[in-house]
């Protein structure tokens, strides 16, 4: 009788080293690490050198371990932001605030905008951490995840801000609240204007966008507490450039003849073209439709009348995300700071968004 040979226990697939990475890009071993301790430009390696370096890095799931290797540096004090856009007072005062925060606490911050393009994004990272940054602060970023992968193999802390995944402490707006309190209001202060159990349109931002999609649900949220059906044909998440809001809102005008008094309005980009459609179209008269937008900005306040906005509690998110950097060891979670109403103007103060 054959006794049956033991079955040959599993291997373990080999954890790919420096030297593989330089036999797959045709480089030395000593320009592969260079490049993924950041140290790189001051060997005189070229930059497209470094990127297929990383690039093929991060393919192959390389995680460096500078602890093992010994390539602890020591902390440059030097701390990164990306932002999507420059073009409205939310990300402008993110930007100075940032800016302040860190120089109280010693650090240099380095900021750059990726202008919602997810290839600026990483080459934006990478680019940071090449010049060693301690800390990469990802804001508004399309794939803020593929950042965080990317820091994590360099050995560099990574933060979300106004955009959350899952791979990094993430610190955003209440979205779902915020929306919900603003519809609830322009709802109530367009009654009289619509017709019984009529819909308003929400213009701006993309679906996808976690943002985007939170407030489409507080929007849909606050219509099912009145009774209302939301009428899909009537959320317009086609982008945040304001001749996209101007399109989409022709198109919707020519579709379903006279509109509601009442429009949300997902961010001040948007607004920019809700308001140009509204006064060279005359769709509404003489009388301005009721509009509520989930984002500030003094100027459009006082441009147009029946107008409520939504400000974003910018000192407290990065009062939440700098306490975040200065913990030593923060793990990856979700913080959601509450919105308010920005005052209107002539009229009273901010009140906290969930008061009604």
């Amino acid at each position: 009788m054959t006794t049956p040979r033991p079955k040959p226990a599993p291997t373990r697939a080999r954890r790919t080293t420096i030297y593989d990475l330089a036999v797959l890009v045709g480089a030395s071993p000593t320009a592969v690490s260079a490049v993924l301790n950041g140290t790189w430009k001051k060997r005189r390696i070229s930059a497209s050198l470094a990127e297929r370096i990383t690039r093929t890095a991060e393919e192959q799931g390389y995680a460096l371990n500078l602890q093992a290797s010994g390539l602890r540096r020591e902390k440059s004090r030097l701390i990164g932001m990306i932002v999507p856009k420059y073009d409205n007072r939310y990300f402008g005062s993110i930007v100075e605030r940032f800016e302040a925060m860190a120089r109280e606490r010693d650090l240099f911050p380095i900021i750059t905008c990726t202008m919602r393009d997810p290839a600026l994004e990483i080459q934006a990272a990478r680019e940071m951490i090449s010049h060693q940054v301690d800390c990469l602060i990802a804001t508004g970023a399309t794939d803020p995840d593929r950042i965080s992968k990317i820091c994590e193999a360099a050995g560099v802390r990574s933060l979300n801000l106004d955009l959350p995944g899952s791979r990094a402490p993430s610190v955003i707006s209440d979205n779902f609240g915020g929306a919900l309190a603003l519809t609830r209001r322009i709802l109530a202060a367009s009654a009289s204007q619509r017709h019984r159990g009529e819909p308003i349109p929400f213009i701006g931002g993309r679906a996808s966008d976690h943002n985007t999609s939170e407030r489409i649900r507080g929007f849909r949220a606050a219509h099912a507490e009145a009774g209302i059906t939301v009428d899909e044909t009537m959320i317009l998440a086609t982008g945040y450039a304001p001749d996209r809001a101007i399109t989409a809102l022709e198109a919707l005008a020519t579709r379903r003849g006279q509109l509601p008094r009442a429009i949300f309005v997902n961010s001040t980009i948007a607004l920019e073209g809700v308001l140009h459609w509204t006064r060279s179209s005359g769709h509404f008269g003489s009388v301005a439709p009721h509009v509520g937008c989930f984002d500030w900005d003094p100027l459009a306040a006082v441009l147009t009348e029946n107008i409520v906005m939504v400000q974003q509690d910018v000192p407290a998110m990065l009062g939440a995300l700098f306490r975040l950097i200065d913990a030593d060891d923060p793990v990856p979670g979700l913080s959601e700071i509450p919105t308010h109403f920005a005052p209107q103007p002539f009229a009273g103060t901010a009140a906290t968004v969930g008061a009604d």
